[in-house]
């Protein structure tokens, strides 16, 4: 019988009240039970419904509020908003979450592509203002690439992660920088979803070659080979990931 590795066993998280009531509440207001404009029951009546108290209940609301997914009106309530244009970045990882994993089709096509427009920016400009201190981190990453195990998924998608902030840093742009630091858990749940399904074989080796042209690429400050190189590789991410995600 073959053993599965312990690096692909995630260990078993335990959440707050809190953290229960802004998913429940997540879940109604994202499956659409729960619909724009529609105002929440008083605090204490949803509490009791959800078996909450009230000081926990309102937590979670200016949670939801800072999210863009509710809007406290004072003395008048608790309103539903519509996310699609009041949601805030804050949402975005609750989105790709939400289901338990269980991919929003729109929601996907429309992150690859808006990463796709960015990440294609950061590398053309990495290509432009990298620095020799950038060049030896990245050297350094494809070097520690060569020293990890296929089963060790967690440290698999931390040095993709880590490709990917290092190149958007070299950018010079901060906004780039602070945008791609924002989507770590979601870019994390997408490069733990490929690896776990292709560390092992021709698809990773590809990933690594492409990583290792964009490096040359960006060390010869060739910016419109790096931008290519960049589409290119998470175009190959993209293809594969559709056939493996599951979807709602």
């Amino acid at each position: 019988m073959k053993e599965i590795p312990i690096q692909t066993i995630d260990p078993i998280q335990s959440i707050s009240l809190k953290d229960a009531c802004i998913r429940k509440l997540e879940g109604l207001i994202l499956s659409g039970d729960l619909a724009p404009g529609e105002r929440l029951p008083s605090e204490r009546d949803l509490a009791l419904s959800l078996g909450v108290s009230r000081p926990v209940l309102h937590q979670a609301i200016v949670a939801l509020d800072a999210k863009g997914l509710v809007r406290i009106e004072p003395r008048h309530g608790v309103f539903i908003c519509d996310f699609k244009r009041d949601g805030s970045m804050a949402l975005l990882m609750t989105l790709m979450q939400h289901e338990d994993g269980v991919y929003q089709p729109q929601l996907l096509t429309s992150l690859i592509q808006a990463r796709l427009h960015i990440e294609t920016e950061t590398a053309r400009l990495a290509a432009i203002n990298r620095t020799e201190v950038d060049l030896i981190e990245f050297r350094s990453l494809l070097n520690e690439r060569q020293t990890l195990s296929p089963g060790n998924i967690p440290a698999l998608v931390e040095y993709d992660f880590n490709i990917h902030q290092l190149i958007a840093a070299a950018s010079g742009n901060l906004m780039f920088a602070l945008i791609l630091n924002s989507l770590k858990q979601v870019h994390s749940n997408l490069a733990g979803a490929f690896y776990r399904a292709f560390a092992d074989g021709q698809l990773s080796n590809e990933l690594i070659a492409f990583q290792q042209t964009l490096y040359q690429a960006i060390a010869e400050q060739n910016a419109k080979q790096a931008a290519q190189i960049m589409a290119a590789m998470l175009r190959h991410g993209e293809t594969h990931l559709l056939e493996i995600l599951p979807l709602s």
